[in-house]
């Protein structure tokens, strides 16, 4: 319908939201998740892509958009990937809401329980290996040190 002069268009924008969550098992130099969730914005039109260390990577999934409920939508981009250690993961949107692409960067830290178990086994190696080199050199010592005194037969507690 042509609009006329008692017609109101309303045309609003919102900016999306990005959310970067790992799935739990997300390991390094393991297959593993990187969910992108892109909520909160609206017209629905949108661009969502992942980076790893800013070159583009094409194995991403995309969910199905959604409505919120509330005019807006979401959608989540699933990146599967083999982390490495030092990689940068970037979630970037495009959006009509936008003046520049949203950008939101993820890396890999090692959790401080993970960090405390680490360091435990490794302090828990090293002192099983001093012990080992020292029960080794006094066992050595010993048995250089200790002059063997042969007794005659004829000579013996048996007699």
């Amino acid at each position: 319908l042509p609009p006329d002069d008692n017609q109101v268009s309303v045309c609003f924008l919102v900016p999306p939201t990005i959310t970067i969550i790992p799935t739990k098992s997300f390991r390094l130099e393991h297959q593993s998740l990187l969910v992108c969730f892109v909520s909160g914005f609206f017209p629905s039109e949108i661009q969502v892509k992942w980076l790893k260390n800013g070159v583009e990577d094409s194995s991403v999934v995309f969910a199905e958009l959604l409505q919120n409920g509330d005019w807006t939508y979401q959608v989540d981009a699933i990146l599967e990937t083999v982390p490495e250690h030092g990689d940068t993961y970037t979630c970037e949107v495009e959006h009509s809401s936008l003046q520049k692409p949203l950008r939101v960067d993820w890396e890999f830290e090692i959790s401080e329980s993970a960090k405390s178990k680490q360091l435990t086994g490794i302090v828990g190696f090293v002192l099983g290996a001093i012990f080992i080199m020292v029960g080794l050199i006094i066992y050595l010592k010993n048995k250089k040190g200790t002059p063997r005194v042969q007794i005659p037969p004829s000579e013996g507690l048996l007699n």
